[in-house]
Order: C-alpha cells, then structure tokens, then sequence
C-alpha cells in the first residue's frame, strides 16, 4: 500500500507539474502573438528604382485570409487576389517601382488560383505593362496556370533544364461506386437534370455519355480563352502555340524558345545580374533593389482599400465574399455558411452608410437550403441599394442560386458556372454493420418516422417522397433564376438541366451579364450608388488579428490546408481527401443540393 501510495503521489506531482508547464507554454504563444500582432505594420523601405517582386509560389483566393498568423504561421501559404490586383494598380503610378518580376510557381488549393481569378491577376499586370514598366518573369517548372499569367510579361526567361508543363487541360474525377461496394455502403439518389452528374462520384465507375459532352465544352471554351490570352501578348497565333503544345507535352527550354513562347533560356544568376543592372547595382554584391508584393501592400490606403472595423463611416460599398461550399448553418473556415453570410448581409442591408453591396462568389454550390437562407437576403438588399455579383472562378450550382437576383452579374470567360439542378444523396450502412455484427431495430408512430435513417436503405415510397421534394427545389431555382433574370421558365429550363456553362457561353445565355473581373463589379456598384470613381469599400469577412487568429484555431476546425505534399501520389492523396471532405458538407437537413460535381477539376 506504500508503494502504491507513493507511486500515486509521485503521478499526481508529474500530472501538476506537466498541467503547469501546458499553462505557461499556452500562456508564452499568446504573449508570442500578442507582440507580434502589436508591431507597427509601418510603410515598407525601398529605394527608388525597386522591383516589385511577385512570388507565384502562393495560392490567390478571393476573401481574405481569415487566418494569418505572421511569423509563428512560417510565413503566408495564400495572398489575397485583390491584394495582389491593387497593389500592381498602384504601383503602375508609383515612380518609385522601376518593374515587376515574377518567380515561382502557382500552389492552387481548394477553390484559389481558378483560371477566372488568374485571368483578372494577369490583367493586372497587362495594364501595368501599360503603364510603360517593364514586367520580368523566370521560371523552372511552370504548370499550365503559371505560364498563363507569366505569359503577360514582355521579358520572359527560362531555366535551361526547365519546362512549361502545358499539355492541355484536362479533368479527371474519382468515382467511389467500387469502394462503397466493397464496403457495404449503399447510395441512393433522387435528381433532377439530365446533365446533374454530381451524384454520378458515388454511384458509377465512369462518366455518363452526358457528363463527357458538358465537361467536354467547358474544358474547351476554358482552352481556347487561354490560348487567346497567351497569344495576345506573346504576338503569337492560338494554332502555332497548339501545334507546340500537342508536339512537345512537355516543353523543354529550346523548344519553348524556338516556338516563341518564351523570349530567353537562361539561369537564375543570369536573370539576377540582369536585374541588378536595371536597378543601378551591376557588379555589387548586393541583390537587385526589390519589394516584396505582400510587403509593399500594406502600405495602400486608397479609398477601395479599407477592411471590417477601420472603414470609413460614410457613402461605402461592401464587397462581401462568398468562398467554399455552401453549408447549411456557421459553417466553418473556407466555407460558407448560410446563416453566418446571411447575417452578415442583413447587417449590410440595415446599415444606412453601406449604399451597394457587392457579392463576390467562388462557390460550387452546396446545400439547397442554405442557398435559399442567403439568396432571400439578396432578394432583400435589392429592394433598398444595389447589389452587383462578381463571380470568381466558380459560381455554379448553389453558387449561381444565390447570385440570379443581382441587379447585375459580373463574370469571367473562364468562369465555371451554371449548373442549375438539384440533387439528393441519401447513404446507408446496413451491409457494412452487418459485417461487424450490429444490427439496427425500430419503433416508430409514422410511416416516415425513419425515412432518413442511415440504418437501411429506402423504400420505393420513400424515395418517392424524396424526388418530389427534389423536383419541387428544382421548380423554385428555375423560377428564381427566371425571375432574377428576367427570363422565362421555358428559357431557363432550356439551359438549365444542371448543365455547367463558361462564363463566356453563360453571357449568351443570358445567366450573366457581362464579362469583367472584381474591380470592373465594383465601379458599377459605385456608379449605381453615386459613389464617383473611388468609393470606400469595406470587405467581409475581414481578416483576424493575431490574437483572433488563436481563439478561431481554438473555437472552429480547419476543414483542410492545402495539400503540402508534391508528385502524383501526393496530388492523388490531397484529391482523395479533398473528395471524401466534401462529404462532410453535405448537411442539409433535407439531404438535398445544388452542386457542381465534385470531379470538375481542371488541370
């Protein structure tokens, strides 16, 4: 009994010194966080004559980042488009940036760095070009999005055991039919569109003859907006850079150089030396004079440039972001929750000194129910002030729902979006329990009481109850996108089926209304509004200081950082856990959506 007691003593000590030693290192990080959120973010120091120093090497979402913790974080794994837009505007007129040098390459996760968001970071740097500064690029391994935006540089280098992987676009889903099977796990479906395939992830092997044909376009028409693009400002023809594409695959160095879609093959040191001689320092041991992007932002104070608390009081516009899937309830971090964003809309909509909203959406869709919570509050701001839609990458789905009653609609060509259709996924796991030995039994006082239940599969009747429900929400996101666009039923019903449209294709269509990326949304707003050329914009959500940052890591999961791990079998890991996370979003009450398929990736 001494012993035990003794030994009993002895943990007790170990649990209090341990349990003091967690206090004091959770009380050491938020110090940590305190000093580091308190330093003064103060105009960076450069010299006249500097480059701007873009690195690629980053995702470009469209909201900001909520969560930024500095230097405990390892530095910023996103950067906000708009960020990276306005701080390239801004520096066109700066006389102190000489240029623009780009490096890297692109790390796109979850629905960041899209070809529509890219398209408008690449317009950025074609009107700096404009402005009469010279735009550099050097590049490795450059993927298909990153050359599409170094592209626009009038001085472009390659490493010369480099090469632009530009074979073409591709997409590629993963179909879960043979793993369910093997696992005992039934799904069952309701829908309604000939082209809704998202179901088709769970319950085939392969494409259906019309998913092939939908997909089949919009790679197309997302294809040849690239290759016009590239074009353009390579001086080149979109034939001559296919014939270079479908010839090399993989474009090494010289054939990248003979085809013109480079300017120079040379090595880093070479294009360095360059630089330092653009910037007055040849021969010095010094680095050529820079600014880092990120760093040269923080100093911007114009008028569209203002976030959450700090903004001005009167005569503003709110550019509201909707980024993820569309969740029924908060939702959490990097996805939009339909009654977290309708709340923040009826805020903007009560407050007399918010004069238009501007709606900002990078969204597949999601849970029907929570779309209808966040399109009712559209529905309502247009009543009192304009509200303009500017689509990301994606609004398609559930992410085109919540965007029809916008006075206007602002996309680009490469825009994915459409999809209008409904669907409902009902699972259930009898096979796989009984595997194991459980079985399930029932009481109930109605002959649906358990329609839901994932413990059996469902009736013919009840499936039945659930296709009407479907056919029923598909009815409504016809009508109100027949309403919102002033369209007839006839009219939309011809376009819609769940059809996934470009947003060049979407425009003639009539589903958008013109082609223009978030700042072309945004002067219309301001316009609407009689705000002038250079209203104060206040953007939500805005992003978390340091010491939030902590207390939201504490308070909400992360649904999943970008994928860190590189080649094909960490690309393949990061699709299947991107793939199997989405199920997690599926929790409308009623088991209904209105989403793209999870397998509309471009590559």
């Amino acid at each position: 009994m001494k012993n035990f007691l003794s030994s009993l003593a002895g943990t007790l000590v170990g649990l209090f010194l341990f349990s003091v030693g967690v206090v004091l290192l959770a009380v050491g990080v938020v110090a940590a966080l305190v000093a580091f959120g308190g330093r003064d973010a103060s105009t960076p120091v450069f010299e006249k004559g500097s480059f701007l120093v873009l690195n690629l090497s980053t995702n470009f979402t469209d909201a900001p980042v909520e969560l930024d913790l500095g230097p405990l974080g390892g530095g910023s794994e996103s950067v906000q488009l708009r960020t990276a837009t306005r701080a390239l505007r801004a520096a066109a007129k700066d006389d102190r940036i000489a240029g623009v040098f780009l490096t890297g390459d692109l790390s796109p996760a979850d629905f960041g760095s899209g070809y529509a968001a890219l398209r408008e970071l690449r317009t950025a740097l074609e009107e700096f070009r404009g402005a009469g500064k010279p735009v550099q690029a050097y590049l490795t391994q450059a993927t298909t999005r990153t050359y599409y935006v170094a592209s626009a540089a009038d001085n472009l280098a390659l490493d010369p055991y480099g090469m632009i992987l530009m074979p073409g676009l591709a997409s590629q889903p993963m179909f879960f039919a043979g793993l369910f099977g093997k696992y005992g796990v039934n799904v069952q479906v309701t829908r309604v569109g000939k082209y809704k395939s998202a179901v088709e992830t769970f319950t085939r092997r392969d494409m259906s003859p019309e998913n092939r044909e939908e997909v089949t376009q919009l790679l197309g028409d997302i294809w040849r907006e690239l290759l016009a693009d590239i074009a353009r400002t390579r001086r080149l023809e979109p034939a001559g850079i296919q014939e270079v594409v479908d010839r090399e695959g993989l474009i090494r160095a010289q054939p990248a150089l003979e085809g013109k879609l480079v300017d120079r093959v040379a090595y880093r040191d070479e294009v360095y030396d360059d630089l330092k001689t653009r910037t007055g320092r040849a021969g010095s041991k010094e680095p050529f004079r820079q600014v880092a992007l990120d760093q040269y932002a923080k100093q911007l104070k114009d008028g569209g440039a203002e976030t959450g608390r700090k903004a001005a009081a009167k005569g503003r516009i709110a550019l509201v972001y909707a980024e993820g899937e569309i969740v029924d309830g908060e939702g959490q971090i990097g996805e939009i929750g339909g009654s977290e964003l309708s709340r923040t809309l009826r805020r903007l909509r009560q407050d007399p000194n918010v004069k238009a909203v501007v709606l900002r959406v990078n969204s597949p869709g999601g849970s029907a129910s929570a779309s209808e919570v966040i399109q009712r509050e559209v529905r309502l701001i247009r009543e009192v002030k304009p509200l303009i839609v500017s689509m990301g990458s994606y609004a398609a789905s559930g992410g085109y729902w919540i965007s029809a009653p916008a006075d206007r609609i602002f996309a680009e060509s490469s825009t994915i979006t459409g999809s209008i259709g409904v669907f409902g996924l009902q699972f259930d796991v009898q096979r796989l329990a009984a595997d194991f030995g459980v079985s399930f039994d029932t009481v109930k006082t109605g002959r649906f009481a358990d329609a839901l239940t994932i413990t059996r599969p469902k009736t013919p009747e009840e499936m039945a109850v659930l296709q009407r429900m479907v056919d029923w929400i598909y009815g409504e996101f016809v009508a109100k996108v027949a309403e919102g666009r002033k369209l007839t039923p006839e009219q939309v019903e011809a376009i819609a089926q769940g059809r996934v449209w470009s947003g060049r294709e979407a425009l003639a269509r009539g589903l958008v209304d013109e082609i223009g990326g978030l700042e072309a949304a945004v002067a219309h707003a301001a316009k609407r509004a009689g705000l002038g050329d250079n209203p104060r914009v206040t953007e939500y959500p805005r992003q978390k200081e340091f010491i939030e940052a902590l207390q939201e890591i504490i308070e909400r999961r992360l649904p999943g950082a970008a994928r860190s791990a590189r080649g094909p079998l960490g690309d393949l890991a990061g699709r299947l856990h991107s793939d199997l996370r989405s199920l997690r979003s599926f929790n409308d009450p009623a088991g209904i959506y209105a989403r793209l398929p999870l397998g509309i990736e471009i590559r």
